[in-house]
C-alpha cells in the first residue's frame, strides 16, 4: 500500500509531532478525547486549557492553520444538531437574539460544540502528521484486532478510487443537464449513488478473489513504517 493515499489529509513535513512514533500519537489523542467528553459542561477553565494545549501541539506540528480549518467542515453534522438542541430541548426557557430557547439545551449546545471542535482538531492534526500507512502501522503495533486494520488499509487504499468514480458521475450527470444540488434531480442523485455502491462492492468481490488466488489466508504481513529523512 503506497503511503501516498489520504494525500488529501496529511501535511508533509519534519516537525517534532512528524517524527513521534504512529502508535504513541494515536493513543495520546484516545486519552486527550476521553478526558474532554469526561470533563463536566461547566468547566470551563479546562476546556479553556485543552484548547491551549491542543493548540501548542498544532504549532508544534508546524501544520498551517489554514490547511486545518479547510478541512473543519467534517464538523458540520455536530453543528447542525448543536444549532438545534436549544429550540427542541426541555426545561426553562431563555431569550436569545429575540429567540426563545432552553437554557439546558443552550448549555448542552455549547458543550457539544466545544468537545466536538477540540475532537476534530486533534484528529486532523493527528491526520496531518501521520501518513497512513504509519497509522496503520501504529495501529497494528497497539494490537488492534487484525482484520479491522485491513479494513481501515483497504478503505485508505480505495477512498481515492470511489472518490474518483464519484467525481466522474457527477460530471456526467452535469453535462446531461442534471444539477445534483437541486432537490427535482436528487431521485437521479440517489440511483447514481446506488449504482456508486454497488460498483464498489462488485471491486471489493474481484480483489478479494485475486487475493485468494495468490495464497491470501486471513492475513497480511506487517506494514513497516517509512523512515523519515531528515529536513535538508
Amino acid at each position: 500500500m503506497g503511503a501516498g493515499h489520504g494525500h488529501t489529509l496529511h501535511y508533509h513535513g519534519h516537525s517534532l509531532v512528524h517524527r513521534a512514533p504512529a502508535h504513541l500519537k494515536v493513543l495520546a489523542l484516545v486519552g486527550f478525547m476521553l478526558v474532554v467528553v469526561a470533563t463536566p459542561a461547566h468547566w470551563h477553565p479546562a476546556f479553556a486549557a485543552y484548547a491551549v494545549l491542543l493548540l501548542g501541539a498544532v504549532l508544534a506540528s508546524r501544520v498551517p492553520l489554514l490547511f486545518l480549518a479547510r478541512r473543519m467542515v467534517v464538523e458540520m453534522p455536530f453543528a447542525v444538531f448543536a444549532l438545534l438542541m436549544p429550540f427542541v430541548a426541555d426545561g426553562p426557557r431563555t431569550e436569545v437574539l429575540g429567540l426563545t430557547v432552553s437554557e439546558p439545551g443552550l448549555v448542552a449546545a455549547g458543550a457539544l460544540m466545544t468537545k466536538a471542535t477540540l475532537g476534530v482538531v486533534a484528529s486532523l492534526t493527528l491526520a496531518a502528521t501521520t501518513e497512513a500507512v504509519e497509522l496503520l502501522a501504529g495501529l497494528q503495533r497497539l494490537r488492534v484486532p487484525d482484520l479491522i486494520v485491513q479494513i481501515m488499509g483497504f478503505m485508505v487504499r480505495y477512498l481515492d478510487i470511489v472518490a474518483g468514480d464519484l467525481r466522474r458521475m457527477l460530471t456526467a450527470m452535469r453535462s446531461r443537464g442534471c444539477d445534483p444540488r437541486s432537490p427535482r434531480h436528487w431521485p437521479l442523485l440517489a440511483r447514481s449513488l446506488g449504482a456508486l455502491f454497488i460498483r464498489s462492492y462488485e471491486r471489493g468481490e474481484r480483489v478479494h478473489l485475486a487475493m485468494l488466488s495468490r495464497g491470501y489466508t486471513g492475513s497480511l504481513p506487517e506494514m513497516s513504517t517509512p523512515t523519515h529523512r531528515p529536513h535538508a
